[in-house]
């Protein structure tokens, strides 16, 4: 039987009773503790704690209820941001598999009452209660397209803040902080990311290797009600197959040799948290299965265990692949990606940041240089010839790249400044140079180019670019890359062999 847990905000008129004052009667909040038995009373002030806690001591005399208090700042009692966060924050301290709860709309204020709506008809399923000196205690029954009224006001201020990033705005924000950027690709990564934060829904981070993808899911995470939970991050491409399903799912002592003693997984050690899940592509085709039904019960079976057990997690994922590509491919279940994929985002490789380049040297270089302080390292600065040589280079390999490329040339340079001689020995070889190949303008002629098969090669990647970028839309591919129309487009991916996804 779930433990009856109430809770609710203390107000005024409860203090009022304390004092004795007869007008108001036992006010709101004994009225409803004595019209049923609860297991547990769970109290939030927004007083100080002096006025609270004398509180809590008269109303413990008349119940046989555990009482607990948590006392919150909050810059107004009207404010619906502060009112939602402080309200998500204590109730995910309840153990919600073993409880039933009610929120009591009465004391407070307006806004406390219907944040407390919101969540009893969204993500915390609560029955609601209200009480005057008149009618008693009775049900609020609050149809859930009344309580849907109440989630633009709760949204409007990070939905200005959207629009003010969209039109290339600052992000002021302390949870975006890290991620360094001032061009608009960026800052609508950043718009969409601060959108979704506050909503408990899955996430899917698209983009190339060392774009920065685990920033940005930390990043949400922090900017989320479940910032004060844990946020545990897993690279799926380096468990080892056979531990996958212990890994995540947890294990029974003995479930399998060298199973000493129970281990928790994953999903249960980021219960009430974030569960980042690097490079989901990499993920077996069987624990694929046991994912999808782990998102969709909300529950888990540990491995030698037949009892499941229910959890609490939100997932962010992120892949360096098109995901639904692999799904095409027939290496990623169609299922599990749309039950990953509720809100995407696409991290931009750095060459298509306009604008972040300069500002990203400059950052990544404090940083180095703020690692070298601790090894009596003097720092570094870039001569002009070195920037403008960090600026012409196409970072195949992205922030990350770029920050290890800082970091040897750091460590080449003897003088304290770092020059282009020191940034060219950074530079790593790429994949095709490695493999023979040679960057498209600097291939020898001495066993001859054919020049042919060479643009060819060219138009088809930017082809294939541009159709990834635009989503298959034709018309906006065809503008990015200067045709006069779709027909003159399409005639080109006739010509270079490139097929459009929906053929």
């Amino acid at each position: 039987m779930p433990e009856a847990v109430l809770v609710s905000w203390i107000g005024r008129t409860d203090f009022r009773a304390a004092a004795g004052e007869t007008a108001v009667g036992i006010g709101p909040l004994a009225q409803a503790v004595l019209a049923q038995d609860y297991d547990q009373i769970l109290l939030l002030s927004d007083f100080p704690s002096g006025q609270a806690e004398p509180f809590v001591g008269w109303l413990s005399a008349r119940t046989a209820a555990k009482i607990r208090l948590r006392c919150v700042k909050l810059s107004s009692p009207i404010n619906f941001g502060e009112i939602y966060q402080r309200a998500v924050e204590a109730l995910e301290d309840l153990d919600r598999r073993q409880i039933s709860l009610t929120f009591h709309l009465s004391p407070g204020t307006p806004a406390m009452a219907s944040v407390w709506i919101l969540l009893a008809k969204t993500t915390h399923p609560a029955r609601l209660i209200q009480s005057s000196p008149e009618a008693g205690v009775e049900d609020a029954d609050v149809p859930f397209a009344i309580a849907a009224e109440f989630i633009p006001r709760l949204l409007r201020q990070s939905d200005q803040q959207l629009t003010e990033l969209a039109q290339g705005a600052p992000d002021e924000t302390a949870e975006f902080a890290a991620i360094i950027h001032r061009g608009p690709a960026m800052a609508r990564v950043i718009a969409l990311a601060r959108r979704v934060a506050v909503r408990s829904i899955p996430v899917l981070v698209e983009g190339e290797s060392g774009t920065g993808k685990e920033l940005l899911a930390r990043a949400i995470h922090r900017a989320s009600p479940r910032a004060a939970r844990p946020f545990i991050a897993v690279n799926c491409g380096a468990v080892p197959p056979e531990l996958v399903e212990s890994e995540f799912f947890g294990h029974r002592r003995g479930a399998f040799t060298g199973a000493v003693s129970e281990r928790q997984g994953h999903f249960e050690r980021a219960d009430g948290g974030t569960l980042f899940l690097d490079e989901i592509g990499e993920l077996p085709k069987a624990i694929q299965v046991k994912l999808l039904r782990t998102l969709q019960e909300g529950e888990v079976t540990p491995v030698g265990s037949s009892e499941a057990r229910k959890v609490d997690v939100r997932v962010v994922a992120a892949t360096n692949r098109t995901l639904i590509g692999e799904v095409a491919a027939g290496n990623f279940r169609e299922d599990l990606f749309y039950r990953l994929a509720v809100a995407i985002i696409r991290l931009p490789p750095l060459r298509e940041r306009a604008g972040d380049l300069s500002l990203l040297i400059d950052a990544l270089l404090q940083q180095v240089n703020a690692a070298a302080t601790d090894l009596g390292v003097p720092h570094k600065k870039l001569s002009a010839a070195a920037r403008n040589l960090l600026l012409q280079h196409h970072w195949p390999g992205n922030v990350r790249e770029l920050f290890n490329t800082l970091q040897r040339a750091a460590v080449w340079s003897d003088d304290e400044t770092i020059s282009p001689d020191a940034i060219s020995d950074a530079f790593l070889l790429s994949p095709r140079t490695l493999d023979g190949e040679h960057e498209i303008l600097n291939r020898p002629l001495e066993s001859g180019v054919d020049l042919e098969a060479l643009m060819g090669q060219v138009a088809r990647h930017y082809i294939e670019r541009a159709l990834a970028h635009t989503r298959n839309n034709k018309t906006q591919a065809a503008r990015l890359l200067g045709f006069g129309n779709y027909q003159t487009f399409t005639n080109w991916m006739n010509r270079h062999g490139v097929v459009h996804p929906e053929k």
